[in-house]
């Protein structure tokens, strides 16, 4: 893949606008404003790494952190920062060196009218989009976005891989998710547009994988790095016409730093996958180890640290 060396768009210039007002009704919340009116950050090579105020993104962000000091390079984390209006001119600034991003969501971020979904094409809007001074290194293939996921008894007894192949499904489909699915671009009417498959609807909200794993539906809208798909057994099933916007993890990182981080945090994305990213979810809900004992655990068992 490649590095991409980014540009500012028109809609980035937007979303920065929009980004830095909102920056600024809360001020006196930035974590690394020290007081002085200068930004902490890499001037003195130290790289700052930030996450999201979630759990799965600390777990990569922390990941990011051991494997640059594993390669001798100084560390200062800065978690729980919050949302992207809040941490993106924190990034442009220099404030923050390093952050794991979604890319399909950043994307939107910058671009709400984008037409990518795949996540090649998402990957390659990327430059186009993010401001000056920013830019993305390699995504990983691990992802956390919506996707329609079955059973593992189901997709074995009719062979299910890809959405396309529940068009051979011999029984009734029904398709549980949130309310709101039955009208959004990806629903029941997507799913019959871009796969030709015909499926009723019910609106299962917060039980959608206990219907899913009860046989109450056979098909759920489940975030493909959900934990409870390696602890109740379930199948992502793969996407390849773009149903969803594909949103790989990818690291953002300021152009200043990127050279020095690139081949150490490339190594780290080369390694992280789907059903990896998920492992490490259910390491920290289920097994209840920290940030930290999973990232170490990780690095170790991935030959990087």
């Amino acid at each position: 893949m490649f590095t991409a060396r980014t540009r500012k768009g028109l809609a980035g210039i937007a979303g920065i606008a929009v980004a830095a007002l909102a920056l600024a009704g809360c001020a006196s919340s930035n974590p690394l404003d020290d007081g002085s009116g200068a930004s902490a950050g890499a001037s003195d090579g130290t790289i700052v790494v930030g996450s999201q105020a979630y759990y799965s993104n600390e777990i990569i962000a922390e990941i990011y952190a051991q494997a640059l000091e594993a390669g001798g390079v100084t560390v200062e984390r800065q978690f729980n920062i919050g949302q992207r209006d809040a941490y993106i001119p924190l990034l442009e600034d220099g404030s923050v060196s390093l952050f794991p991003e979604y890319s399909g969501n950043l994307l939107q971020f910058f671009d709400e009218e984008t037409t990518a979904r795949t996540s090649e094409d998402v990957y390659a809007a990327l430059p186009d989009v993010l401001p000056e001074g920013l830019e993305v290194l390699d995504q990983s293939t691990a992802s956390d976005q919506d996707s329609y996921t079955v059973t593992k008894a189901f997709a074995d007894e009719y062979d299910l891989t890809t959405i396309a192949d529940l068009a051979n499904v011999t029984v009734p489909l029904t398709l549980g998710g949130n309310a709101e699915l039955a009208e959004r671009p990806y629903g029941p009417t997507g799913l019959k547009d871009t796969y030709g498959v015909d499926v009723a609807f019910s609106a299962t909200g917060d039980t959608t994988v206990e219907d899913l794993v009860a046989g109450t539906v056979n098909i759920a809208n489940v975030y493909t790095a959900d934990p409870r798909i390696q602890t109740e057994d379930l199948v992502v099933l793969e996407d390849p016409e773009g149903l969803f916007l594909a949103s790989n993890v990818v690291p953002v990182v300021n152009s200043a730093v990127a050279d020095q981080v690139a081949d150490i945090i490339n190594a780290v994305s080369a390694k992280l996958t789907p059903e990896g990213l998920v492992a490490l979810n259910v390491e920290s809900t289920v097994d209840q180890k920290s940030s930290a004992e999973i990232a170490k655990a990780w690095l170790a068992d991935n030959g990087l640290s």
